[in-house]
């Protein structure tokens, strides 16, 4: 099968004038690394931990896929709801999902880069320049990771443009009209919404609800960004972290959450083309699929809709898989090879 290349999709879209945003998934962060940011290597260091509950629940469902267990784990539970089984039971197979979760953050935080700088100079630009090619022509980047990877090159390389909603706000503004220094609150999301183009689908390691406000740890003089999550894992604070289920559970933990629910509203409101890259349109990701057809019926002709999807590929079955479930997108879709977009060089 013949596909496009990235450059000649990225060149047509431009030559059309039309904004062209980014869906990325685990993809993009195996493409940096696969020894890290798979789902075996995170389930190789569970394993490595030789926690007895978490190494059965992986051998007797027979996956390494997260996702695949957690969404056992919540039928499981479903079922000896409905069937009104001992309280004893079903504490025990929440005690196990938590655990997973909990696991889960706590592996990805090991194997995770110590910080930015461990991320080579090289590798970080070709990134920039591949995230830049999006936002320069006016489109949004959308990401279901929840590593640091692109928050981390955002950083670093000080994309111009790039805005992910949070920021600070004046905490004595009384006093600041009468000439004092402003002083200024924590990174919260909000004062930047309005012009946010960087959208976490699915929450990431930095950014956390703590009631009141959507927060996110950033660098400071005192400690790496890491060590920060690290801090509020210790002390019981958890990232906001979409991981059970099927694609109305994940749909239903979006609603829940204003962060998330802002963004998943913005990939509905898509204009223009999408691109998606290391983003494999599984069982579970229908509720992304629905977001996508949502920005192709525009309410109006004045309103900005979603003309094409062009979905990135590595291989003949993920081709096969794509053409298997195309008819699912109400907008054109164009098969390219995801191996010529040289994300990390």
């Amino acid at each position: 099968m013949k596909l496009m290349r990235f450059e000649e999709v990225t060149e047509y879209l431009s030559k059309e004038k039309r904004k062209f945003s980014l869906l990325m998934g685990n993809g993009f962060s195996m493409a940096y690394d696969s020894e890290i940011f798979s789902y075996n290597a995170l389930s190789r260091f569970l394993s490595s931990r030789e926690d007895p509950l978490i190494n059965k629940l992986f051998d007797v469902i027979n996956t390494k896929n997260f996702e695949v267990v957690m969404q056992q784990l919540d039928t499981t539970l479903a079922l000896l709801e409905a069937f009104d089984s001992g309280n004893d039971l079903q504490k025990s197979i929440r005690s196990a999902s938590d655990k997973l979760k909990e696991g889960l953050l706590s592996s990805i935080h090991q194997l995770h880069p110590e910080h930015v700088f461990k991320i080579p100079s090289e590798k970080s630009e070709a990134c920039a320049n591949f995230l830049s090619l999006f936002i320069n022509s006016g489109g949004q980047i959308f990401s279901t990771n929840y590593d640091m990877l692109l928050y981390w090159v955002l950083m670093r390389q000080h994309i111009n443009n790039a805005i992910d909603g949070f920021g600070r706000e004046i905490e004595n503004i009384d006093e600041v009209a009468r000439g004092a220094e402003a002083e200024y609150g924590d990174l919260i999301w909000g004062p930047n919404k309005d012009n946010q183009n960087i959208h976490y689908l699915h929450g990431a390691l930095h950014i956390f609800d703590v009631g009141i406000n959507i927060e996110k740890e950033h660098y400071g003089h005192d400690a790496f960004l890491i060590d920060k999550v690290k801090k509020r894992l210790g002390i019981g604070d958890y990232p906001i972290f979409v991981t059970a289920g099927n694609g109305e559970e994940k749909l239903k933990h979006i609603r829940h959450n204003r962060y998330l629910s802002h963004c998943f509203d913005q990939l509905t409101k898509l204009d223009g083309s999408l691109i998606t890259f290391g983003f494999n349109f599984g069982e579970y990701d229908e509720h992304i699929i629905e977001a996508i057809n949502k920005a192709t019926h525009a309410p109006s002709k004045k309103t900005p809709k979603l003309w094409s999807v062009y979905i990135g590929v590595y291989s003949e079955s993920d081709a096969q898989h794509i053409l298997k479930i195309k008819d699912k997108f109400h907008a054109k879709v164009t098969l390219y090879d995801a191996k010529t977009a040289g994300v990390w060089g």
